[in-house]
């Protein structure tokens, strides 16, 4: 309906135009729901907005445009409010009329072709394979895919991707992590680095590795440490300390060797991952390896073109980037002296690929904790002379866990945190996806497990779920009485749906179209979980005013009308944000 009105204001705005003196390239009016149901269902200040190119009073305009305004049954009258303001008061009739349109559009009720296809990647989690995902990554999780699906359902082209960090120093300690993990099970006796990864699944892996080449990866460990500078325990640097082991690792292993441990790491992590994702509902078009930018050139391309721009210079044998003079805080290293490409000369190849490949838009979902590295990426996309406005760097805030009240502690390296799997066993696929979007991504989420578990109208998602429930026992109790409840009946008596609590559900239904296209647009999901909440309000407050089943025919079959079209929009709400429409509870 909002966008109907802002069709019929655009038509008449034309036509006001060409009388003059407004511009025929104008913006298009804002149009509001109002908060007052006195001041109609929809307004719009455009008239205030406009006055002055206008050289009109406000009110004089907005009589103007009110007169040029296309004839329409959805609207039952208008008023001019105030010093200007255009109020519209939506005809009954209109909002009856939704009923039947939401039952015939059915899972596709609430989509539109605003994206008109322009394409948009979205990348999200891409967490380093160097362990399980853990309930910090599951909000990007949620997140990610949400935004992803809201976008789709707008109407754009929307690729999903993975961003494998499969290259670097991280994967480097995991691989000797598990190398060291080995040697113990091979006997050998040593303190375990305090910067390794620590990890019962780096147990596993080195298990894996040891049943299956028993000692042939086997090493004397006191050889191992000899001259390994001392770890943080004894008083060392626990950098230097771990990155001496890398260095040994390679050696003592030699090239083929400690790939093999290195990739046996990467892909049971990372097959893990896969599953787990899949298994939170959430699918990739593409799973991109950041060591494919080095095999493919891309890494040095984006450095050549850096250079060829006049911003990069050399100091202390290393390659930096001018990225202050792009609003970053300071210059960034891209190749080190030891002649190795930076993290960052890789994310920058990597952004340069994403707009390269045609994207009109690229969403990043990162975690709150990278907020410094959004400048210096948009940065280099300034210097290589793209446009870095087409990236959206949406920051996802970590999410705490409480139980019983109390707050539960992790921390990554250590080994000791709640993976998502043990998250989404303990309360569920439903609850955690529902749960992760119900704030903005930029506010810390309090995860309260107890309420995620509890089947009461405290847990938002059973409150929901069980609104779609409830109508599914009306619908099981009509066919035990053999009350014919068929889809196609009832259209007729939609004017018997006279009640305030049906004339809100009709309202709520109305507004699902607008929530869609509005929470896809900001990137804000949370604007549909509020609305479902909502919705299965205004649903159980109608459901305990009032009987569904009764003798008179014609007001029973509009009801069920109503609860059809009620459930449909449930469904296909719960079903963009990943979560289950059960017919029982």
């Amino acid at each position: 309906m909002k966008r109907q009105i802002q069709d019929l204001l655009n038509t008449a705005l034309r036509q006001v135009a060409a009388a003059g003196p407004l511009a025929a390239d104008l913006p298009a009016p804002q149009v509001e729901r109002t908060k007052d149901p006195s001041h109609g269902d929809f307004a719009t200040n455009v008239a205030l907005a406009l006055s002055k190119p206008a050289r009109q009073r406000p009110r004089d305009l907005a009589e103007r445009l009110v007169a040029a305004l296309p004839a329409t049954p959805l609207i039952e009258r208008i008023e001019i409010a105030g010093p200007g303001f255009i109020n519209f008061f939506i005809a009954p009739a209109a909002y009856r009329a939704l009923v039947p349109e939401i039952l015939a559009s059915g899972p596709d009720y609430g989509r539109s072709r605003l994206g008109a296809g322009r394409r948009v990647q979205v990348e999200f989690v891409s967490a380093n394979p160097t362990g399980p995902l853990h309930v910090g990554h599951g909000r990007g999780a949620a997140y990610g895919a949400v935004v992803a699906d809201l976008l789709a359902a707008v109407g754009y082209e929307v690729h999903r991707e993975y961003y494998v960090n499969d290259a670097g120093r991280q994967m480097d300690i995991l691989a000797t992590s598990i190398w060291l993990r080995y040697l113990e099970l091979c006997g050998e006796a040593f303190d375990f680095p305090s910067n390794g990864y620590k990890g019962d699944y780096v147990w596993d892996i080195a298990a894996a590795l040891h049943r299956e080449h028993g000692d042939d990866y086997r090493c004397d460990a006191t050889d191992l440490f000899r001259g390994i500078c001392p770890d943080e325990p004894a008083g060392g640097d626990k950098e230097a300390h771990i990155d001496a082991l890398i260095a040994r690792a390679k050696r003592s292993l030699g090239d083929n060797r400690y790939r093999f441990v290195f990739e046996l790491g990467l892909n049971t992590i990372l097959d893990d991952i896969r599953s787990d994702l899949a298994e939170f509902g959430v699918e990739y078009q593409e799973w991109y390896s950041e060591r494919s930018l080095t095999e493919s050139g891309a890494v040095n391309r984006a450095i050549a073109r850096l250079h060829a721009a006049g911003q990069v210079y050399e100091r202390d044998g290393a390659q930096w980037f001018r990225s202050s003079a792009f609003g970053d805080e300071k210059d960034r290293v891209l190749v080190r002296e030891n002649g190795q490409s930076t993290y960052f000369a890789s994310d920058i190849a990597y952004h340069m690929d994403k707009l390269e490949r045609g994207f009109d838009r690229v969403i990043d979902v990162w975690g709150a904790d990278h907020h410094g590295y959004v400048p210096r990426v948009k940065a280099a996309l300034t210097a290589l002379g793209d446009d870095a406005s087409r990236l959206d760097v949406l920051l996802v805030q970590f999410a705490i866990l409480y139980r019983q009240g109390e707050r539960v502690q992790m921390s990554t390296r250590s080994g000791e945190f709640v993976t998502l799997r043990e998250l989404r066993r303990e309360v569920g696929r439903d609850a955690a996806r529902f749960f992760y979007v119900m704030r903005r991504c930029e506010q810390h989420l309090d995860f309260d497990l107890d309420l995620a578990r509890s089947q009461s109208a405290d847990n938002p998602v059973y409150y929901v779920q069980y609104a779609h429930a409830r109508i599914a026992s009306v619908l099981r109790q009509g066919a035990e009485r053999g009350i014919p409840l068929e889809p196609t009946r009832g259209t007729e008596h939609l004017a018997r749906l006279e009640e305030p609590h049906e004339q809100t559900l009709l309202r709520s239904l109305s507004r699902y179209p607008e929530i869609v296209e509005g929470a896809a647009l900001a990137a804000e999901p949370h604007q549909l979980t509020q609305y479902l909440r909502e919705l299965a309000n205004d649903f159980h407050t109608y459901y305990n005013a009032h009987q569904f089943l009764v003798d008179d025919v014609a007001l029973r079959d509009a009801r069920i009308k109503l609860i059809l079209a009620v459930r449909q929009v449930l469904r296909n709400g719960l079903a963009l944000i990943g979560v289950s429409a059960p017919e029982a509870m």
